[in-house]
Formats: structure tokens, sequence, C-alpha cells
């Protein structure tokens, strides 16, 4: 099925509902989901965000942006609170996390009448570790994206044909995934792991993270942008903002970011 067809099939699917809530992170793929259900369903769709302290500011502010671009009603649902099933941080926490946040999402689609709960994984989750995607299913969330038949690529493609800012935008995932499964999650930890992430994209790293193991702080930048962290300035300055967090210790992963490395301690 080529490009065209795929979102050809999508807007059909979308438009089989005459309303709907789109589950918002402002990544790539919720930014395009939001983009394709706003020229299918005009006013009858919303962006919701759940923000919890495993959402970056960042993440939030680039969220709200996005919304305005597409021109789609945002609404922003707080959960302060970080429930036990989740602080706990068993390998299956995605799950759990999903349902409470999709359980909010629903809760909100129906208090204003909508009709369906939308999300926006596609095929390329089907191939990895996403017991989030038990919570979908049991929460009866559609997933057009994966309906369609559109993986990774062909959304960011899509999304540059589009003129959404997001299609090249840098795999996320949350503040939670920096800590090792087994390890309990509180805000502290999150908080630190945010403002040592910030130091790096205020250096201009563009794909990277910050483990966390402890009190040390495991650096990840991509394998390309490897070499423009070996400059004393660089070094020191990074060194320095990650302390300032509150890590003791700043360390620096020689092969480069690679999605799920904490998997091969138990971790994600």
């Amino acid at each position: 099925m080529s490009l065209d067809e795929k979102y050809n099939s999508l807007a059909v699917f979308i438009g089989g509902v005459k309303s709907a809530a789109v589950a918002f992170s402002g990544g790539v793929d919720s930014s395009f989901l939001c983009y394709a259900a706003r020229e299918t369903l005009g006013g009858n769709v919303i962006a919701v965000t759940v923000v919890s302290p495993m959402l970056p500011q960042s993440e939030i502010d680039s969220a709200k942006r996005t919304a305005d671009l597409i021109g789609i009603k945002h609404i922003l649902l707080s959960e302060e609170h970080i429930e036990e099933d989740v602080a706990a941080n068993p390998r299956d926490r995605c799950y759990y996390c999903k349902k409470i946040e999709f359980g909010k999402i629903i809760d909100a689609a129906r208090e204003r009448g909508i009709e369906a709960v939308f999300d926006g994984s596609n095929t390329d989750d089907l191939n990895d570790w996403r017991p989030g995607l038990r919570a979908l299913a049991e929460l009866k969330v559609c997933s057009p994206l994966r309906e369609a038949g559109l993986n990774k690529e062909e959304i960011r493609l899509l999304s540059k044909r589009f003129g959404l800012p997001t299609w090249n935008k840098p795999a996320f995932a949350c503040l939670a995934s920096r800590i090792p499964y087994g390890e309990r999650i509180d805000r502290q930890k999150l908080s630190r792991v945010e403002k040592a992430e910030d130091t790096l994209r205020a250096e201009g790293f563009v794909q990277f993270r910050v483990r966390s193991h402890g009190d040390i702080a495991r650096i990840e930048v991509a394998r390309e942008e490897r070499k423009r962290f070996f400059s004393e300035d660089v070094l020191d300055r990074v060194a320095g903002k990650i302390k300032e967090a509150g890590f003791l210790f700043a360390a620096f992963e020689l092969e480069g970011y690679a999605t799920g490395s904490l998997n091969r301690m138990g971790g994600n």
C-alpha cells in the first residue's frame, strides 16, 4: 500500500467517529494524529495532555506550541501524584501508568460528550516491549495509525509533507524510563534527570538520555554527536550542571545513545 493510500485509510478510520479525544504528548506520532484528526473531524476533536511528574516541562511547552500550530483545542489534565503501582517501578510499569493516564483521558472525553479516544501508537510499537498496549486494549482505546498500517518512518514523511515541525523530532520516552526497573521512582529522581537532560539540550545535543544509577548519571548522546562532547569546556559545564541537579557523579556512555539500554540490567 502506498503512503497516500495509507493516509486515505487513516482518514477513513478517523472519519468513522463523530468526535474524538487524542492522547497528546507532543511527540511525532501524536502530533501527526492530531493533525489528521483535525483535518478529518474539524472542531470535533480535542488534544489531551496528562501533565505528570513523568513529563518534563520542555515537552509540555512543545505540545502547547504544536497544538496551537495545528489549531486543535488542547486540554491539560494535572496528575500530581505518582500512584504506588507506578512508583514501585515493576517491569510492566508502563501498563499501570497507561491505565491511569488513559482512564483520566476517557473521563475527560465523556464529560465533554466525545465519542472516541485515540492514541498515537504505530505498527513499529508491536515489535517492541510495550506493556502499555495491554492497557489500551483493556480500555478499548483506538490506535488509528496502527489501523492504517503506518510505521514511524512513514509518519515522519507525512509529517514533513504537511509541514509539522515534529517530523524530525527525536524519539522521547517518559522520565521514568531513565530509572532501572525495581528502583523506586519519586519526584526528586525525576526532577534531577529532567534538569540533567535540560543541560544537554542547552548544549545543543539533539538525541540523548541521562540514565539514573543511584548517585551516578550515565550520559548517552547519539553516536554521531559523541565527538562534540570531547571538549574540556563542554565536559566541565555538563559535569558541573549535572552535579548541581543532584547527582554526585557524571559518567559518559562510550558507545552512545541506544534505545532501551537499561534492559541489559533488567531496566528500560
